[in-house]
């Protein structure tokens, strides 16, 4: 397993934050820390970029059944604001280097692991290893290898593990596998899904460096096309052929720009999806036997929006993250269902890996088998 260095992975996060996480001032908090019911789980966010600073922690003081107990960062001074912000006891705060020391910290029940991909399987496996709790955000891992070693950790050492997949926990997805596990409008026929966005111009970003992310487009984005494919039509798909287009080849040095995939499913239904770091996209799409249902946006954090052949869809808008939080804390406190375990991130890997290998092979079809039919009503 690749390790990056505390140190690289810090150069480089800030060549591609432009420091902006350092000094970002986020509302003031109410008294945390050691001051907390412990009938709620504590939380410990690793890395502080963009995502813990602006979705997570925030989403953190308003959930019911964790918060946030403890941050592992790389930088002193991320150590101050944060400690500060959110009354962290210096005694739940850690870097890189002593971090295999949280499994000392009675106060820590999970790891919410938000680095860049290379380090998810590291940290994950370190946190399982320490018996805490594991989240890890998207994408799993760099490849099922590493999936299989992550879930492999988290079993051994009889801790839960939970994938960042915020959108299984909010309303307006759940709706569309109510669809499907209902066949409110028949038997999908065929459906599409897209995700991208501009990446703009900037090429030291971390997502644009293989080292870091493992792919591009695909790894990134491209996970929420795959899983809209999926739980849109309740079926994991038995094949898949993919494309790869570049028009910036000159910006995108290393990785991936954008893919299209078409996906076969046993039922019949026929899925295509398009990924990008060049075009804003965000929609999925489903014809069915008698109508049709779509999200647009459908992956975004707020807000959403959802229409049907029947009407436009109306439901309340609060944060997916401290939906996707609170739905983990009460899968560990209450065994409550895990709605996106570690099998359904490893599952995704593999159809990335093919995709991958389909477009290295000329856009070849490749057979896709998975173990288990999961996560497609919850």
């Amino acid at each position: 397993m690749r390790k990056i260095t505390r140190r690289k992975f810090n150069t480089t996060l800030v060549k591609g934050l432009g420091g902006s996480a350092l000094t970002a001032h986020m509302p003031l908090a109410c008294a945390m820390g050691s001051k907390q019911d412990k009938k709620k789980l504590g939380i410990a966010l690793v890395g502080l970029g963009s995502y813990s600073t602006y979705q997570l922690a925030p989403a953190l003081l308003d959930t019911q059944h964790c918060y946030l107990a403890g941050i592992v960062t790389g930088s002193p001074d991320k150590e101050k604001i944060w400690g500060s912000k959110y009354n962290i006891p210096e005694g739940n705060i850690y870097n890189y280097d002593n971090f295999d020391a949280i499994k000392d910290n009675k106060e820590i029940d999970v790891v919410y692991v938000v680095l860049p991909n290379s380090m998810h399987a590291d940290f994950s496996i370190r946190a399982a290893k320490a018996g805490k709790h594991v989240i890890c955000e998207k994408p799993m891992a760099m490849n099922v290898e590493e999936c299989d070693a992550i879930i492999k950790a988290c079993s051994e050492n009889n801790v839960k593990l939970g994938i960042g997949y915020r959108l299984h926990s909010e309303p307006y997805t759940q709706e569309v596998k109510r669809f499907v596990r209902e066949k409110t409008f028949g038997n999908v026929r065929y459906i599409s899904a897209d995700a991208g966005y501009y990446s703009g111009s900037n090429p030291e970003q971390w997502r644009l460096n293989k080292k870091l992310s493992g792919g591009g487009a695909l790894m990134n984005m491209g996970v929420y096309a795959i899983q809209s494919v999926i739980y849109g039509t309740g079926e994991n798909p038995i094949s898949v052929s993919a494309q790869e287009f570049s028009t910036r080849p000159e910006y995108f040095k290393g990785t991936d720009e954008t893919i299209t995939a078409q996906f076969e499913f046993k039922s019949g239904v026929v899925g295509t999806i398009m990924t990008s770091h060049n075009i804003s996209a965000n929609r999925l799409h489903a014809k069915c036997e008698r109508g049709w249902f779509e999200l647009d946006p459908a992956s975004t954090y707020i807000p959403l929006a959802g229409r049907t052949s029947k009407g436009e869809l109306n439901f309340k808008q609060e944060s997916q993250q401290k939906l996707q939080m609170d739905d983990f804390a009460k899968h560990v406190l209450f065994d409550a269902p895990n709605l996106v375990p570690g099998e359904m991130g490893k599952r995704d890997m593999m159809i990335v890996e093919a995709i991958y290998k389909s477009i290295s092979e000329g856009g070849k079809k490749q057979a896709l088998s998975f173990e288990s039919n999961f996560g497609f009503g919850g």
